[in-house]
């Protein structure tokens, strides 16, 4: 008996079936068609909406195997009942995936014959028990950014082990919000947990790690990293900033007079950190999407010594807000919008000259045609017929719809960021699209699906505010984590979130970084203006596991003047070009930008 969870492939091959690589990939959400027939989609429609991430698929189906799942004409479920044994190419356990909960619960229940009777409360007496054991009367010092993740994991020592054998300390990274590390004290101390704040800004702007260097001869051997303060490379930004949390948390050791053996490092990582770090804890197999600051290898070493508690590991986003309520915590934290322990530090994206790959021209040409898709098809061209293989002929309609209805241009921004696609790390272009004419979102959103599964070197789609841009930017403005860049961003969060919390809306949307880019717009080629300002993008993300999730629609999820207001207001800023909003669901975007 099984599940084959997003994989049908792996349990068609080993049963004798044969697997083949597609011309085409299928990263996002899709229709299937189901056999509603079958145990595993019982009460299920013919069609649902599924999240899709593969570029093969399986050929000839194994023996005593049925199809019971379409894509188009691609097998996205095969099972053979008799045996109990089911496979889906698709996500089930994601909330991008609508009746996924359906599918499992068929699986598990009917199929497999389980009963529910795990409940959170097993889960927080599971948690207390581990704590107990492990700590025994030793200390405990725990990293408090103030957010639901690390508060909960306090809130859970607190209550397996006495008051003064827990250590709250929260480290001011000098990446926080405006006044974050002020009311992170004061909600603390309200729920009866003393904590210790640090200002440590000066450690990690000037903080280093060490990194492997590739050698020939593969004899191992590691260099220093730039300083915080002149890197570029988000991975090492994570990386460095994860590193100088755990040197703070030695020297508060030393200052406590503490012996640093007696001591455990507690955090308050999720299952998803781990995934998405490609820890061996989460998965033998997984891809690196992205360093978690605290999953770091100097972490992972004090993990492999047996001196770090996380109770919270098995756990994701969804479950640690039922925990904090199981808990007592009050629902202003449980509900808060998490804010990443390396802060705005991810939400600047650095650098020191444009990305602009050989693959830039042809690509900024199919998606001229795209834009302007209903002019592009009487004029053929082969990059019109590539176009054309990786879209379905419901998806050249409303190609054609939207772009006879609306004036679009659409072009590469010459940075990166980072994406997952095809279940692994995409580190690549945005697209961004202007218009003359008022945004139409639901198109919007349409075209930001369509393009990075057309481009696979595109991850993320954006829509530009103000008139059409007539030369999109081919450099950058030199950009590293320093005072006066962080103070631009800080304002610009600043505004955007008091906006979003007087609108009543905050609670609608599950997260909303503000990123900063080096994009200066409008200058005019001709008199050469160097690239001095930036542009902030608005990144409103709605979901409920944190795995997937898909970005808030204005005119549906958010108010449109509400977005206006935030575009408005941040414009104000000196030093701010453009105002952009982050079209993209996840996959292929990350929930952060690095």
């Amino acid at each position: 008996m099984a599940l084959c969870n997003g994989d049908s492939k792996m349990m068609n091959k080993v049963f004798g079936g044969t697997v083949h690589k597609k011309s085409v990939r299928e990263d996002g959400v899709f229709n299937i068609s189901v056999d509603n027939t079958c145990s595993l989609f019982r009460g299920l429609q013919k069609e649902e909406i599924v999240l899709l991430t593969h570029g093969d698929s399986v050929d000839k189906v194994a023996d005593g195997f049925k199809v019971v799942a379409r894509s188009g004409n691609i097998v996205a479920g095969i099972a053979n009942e008799s045996k109990k044994l089911y496979g889906a190419q698709f996500h089930p356990e994601v909330g991008l995936t609508e009746n996924g909960k359906v599918i499992l619960k068929n699986f598990l229940y009917d199929i497999a014959g389980c009963s529910g009777t795990f409940t959170v409360q097993n889960r927080e007496l599971e948690c207390i028990r581990e704590i107990k054991e492990r700590v025994g009367m030793s200390k405990v010092l725990v990293l408090l950014s103030g957010g639901v993740d690390s508060t909960v994991c306090t809130a859970l020592l607190n209550r397996a082990l006495n008051q003064d054998q827990v250590i709250a300390v929260h480290i001011d990274n000098g990446f926080m919000r405006k006044r974050e590390s002020q009311s992170v004290e004061e909600a603390l101390k309200k729920l009866g947990i003393q904590v210790k704040v640090i200002n440590a800004a000066h450690s990690f702007y000037n903080g280093t790690t060490t990194l492997p260097i590739s050698d020939e001869d593969r004899t191992p051997r590691k260099r220093i990293s730039k300083t915080l303060n002149m890197t570029t490379s988000p991975e090492e930004k994570r990386k460095i900033i994860g590193d100088t949390f755990v040197k703070i948390a030695n020297e508060v050791i030393g200052e406590m007079n503490l012996k640093p053996e007696e001591v455990f490092l507690a955090q308050g990582t999720l299952r998803p950190d781990l995934i998405e770090s490609a820890s061996l804890i989460a998965s033998g197999k997984a891809e690196l999407i992205k360093t978690h600051h605290n999953d770091t290898e100097l972490i992972r070493k004090l993990r492999e010594e047996g001196k770090v508690i996380e109770p919270l590991k098995d756990f994701h986003k969804d479950e640690v807000r039922i925990l904090g309520r199981e808990l007592g915590l009050p629902e202003e934290l449980v509900s808060r919008h998490p804010f990443p322990g390396p802060g705005l530090a991810i939400r600047v994206i650095c650098a020191e000259e444009p990305y602009i790959c050989k693959d830039f021209p042809e690509t900024n040409n199919i998606l001229k045609i795209v834009a302007d898709f209903s002019a592009s098809v009487k004029k053929p061209h082969t990059l019109l017929q590539r176009v054309k293989a990786c879209t379905t002929e419901e998806d050249q309609e409303k190609l054609m719809q939207i772009t006879s209805l609306h004036s679009l241009n659409a072009f590469l921004l010459p940075i990166k960021t980072v994406g997952v696609q095809g279940d692994c790390r995409s580190y690549s272009y945005v697209c961004g699209i202007s218009s003359k004419d008022e945004p139409d979102w639901e198109s919007l959103i349409f075209l930001a699906r369509l393009i990075p599964r057309m481009c696979h070197n595109i991850n993320r789609v954006v829509y530009i505010f103000g008139p059409p841009v007539k030369e999109p930017p081919t450099d950058v403005t030199p950009t590293f984590l320093t005072t006066g860049v962080l103070s631009t961003l800080r304002q610009a969060d600043f505004e955007a979130h008091n906006i979003l919390r007087e609108s009543g809306y905050a609670g609608k949307i599950s997260q909303m970084p503000v990123i900063l880019t080096p994009l200066h717009f409008d200058r005019d080629p001709l008199q050469k203006q160097p690239s001095c300002q930036r542009s902030v993008v608005i990144r409103t993300f709605i979901t409920s596991d944190f795995m997937t999730g898909v970005p808030a629609t204005p005119g549906n999820e958010i108010p449109v003047e509400v977005v206006l207001k935030m575009v408005t207001e941040i414009k104000k800023i000196p030093g701010i070009s453009r105002i952009m909003y982050d079209l993209t669901s996840k996959p292929p975007g990350t929930t952060e930008w690095e």
